[in-house]
């Protein structure tokens, strides 16, 4: 069951598969179109993290593929829970270093069996090495994907992409029938990111249907946030069709309508311009 997501109007990929809770959390884009979230975004935003939050008091076990806020709720209550996570020490990047070593002090404070597990395989779970969030030597550091065997899911969740051939090979070898990954991030081209790395994105994904028995690719997060999302990844839309693979966001694998909130912050801003609440705005921003 996929909790929240950018189809469903707030930044996240918080999951819950099995017995195994993934990326419990969610987050806004602070500025988009040069404009601050809408009312409606916020208010969505509240909806989900009350959800999200039931979830972590229910769940015994939780995963943590990276430390970026949309992914983790530094400030939880995990008490009694067992938390699986990513390596806080190697293959991280200095600001997601810094924000683990302040939440494993906030965990100190509870009863919560901790676990880094890159790289791990647990019988029931498997958690890839550390893969990089998007391209090789991305910046943003690393993320681990992870591997619901039973259910025959992965979670790989901001592989953005994906763009590493690691992460990509790591998955073909898992032979996945449902796949949950961030998306390309459609909305950084032409300046920050080349039309020549979305073409080998939309090669990847495609390499993962033909090499796999998968029937439910689902292409979230990062690509919903461009409007025009479609047709950066027509090609591997029509490639899908020869091998009965359905590509859907988050919103369309649960049946829901989709919700591209911050995508369509311009025209909602427009259509409803309604008064900054600030005090709630930075206490949600800011969690």
């Amino acid at each position: 069951m996929i909790l929240a997501c950018d189809s469903m109007g707030v930044r996240s990929l918080a999951t819950k598969i099995g017995k195994l809770l993934l990326d419990p959390a969610a987050a806004l884009g602070p500025r988009r179109y040069s404009l601050p979230p809408h009312p409606l975004e916020l208010s969505t935003l509240k909806i989900a993290l009350k959800k999200i939050n039931e979830e972590i008091n229910k769940s015994k076990f939780i995963s943590i593929s990276h430390y970026h806020y949309d992914h983790y709720l530094p400030e939880a209550n995990y008490e009694n829970k067992t938390l699986y996570i990513k390596d806080t020490k190697n293959n991280i990047n200095k600001s997601q270093k810094e924000r683990s070593s302040k939440f494993l002090k906030h965990l100190s404070t509870q009863n919560v069996n901790i676990v880094e597990v890159d790289g791990q395989d647990l019988g029931w779970v498997e958690f890839s090495p550390a893969v990089p969030h998007g391209p090789d030597k991305s910046r943003l550091g690393f993320v681990i994907m992870t591997h619901l065997k039973k259910e025959k899911l992965i979670h790989a969740s901001d592989i953005q992409g994906p763009q590493s051939e690691e992460a990509t090979n790591w998955i073909i070898e898992r032979n996945p029938k449902t796949l949950l990954l961030s998306g390309f991030p459609t909305i950084f081209l032409g300046w920050r990111i080349s039309y020549s790395s979305l073409e080998k994105s939309n090669e990847l994904l495609k390499r993962i249907i033909k090499e796999t028995e998968i029937k439910n690719l689902i292409l979230d997060h990062h690509l919903v946030r461009d409007k025009f999302y479609k047709r950066k990844i027509e090609s591997v839309i029509k490639f899908s069709k020869d091998f009965n693979t359905k590509i859907l966001t988050g919103a369309e694998f649960e049946g829901k309508q989709n919700n591209f909130l911050e995508a369509k912050r311009k025209e909602r801003w427009e259509t409803s311009p309604y008064p900054l609440q600030k005090p709630v705005l930075l206490t949600l921003l800011t969690r």
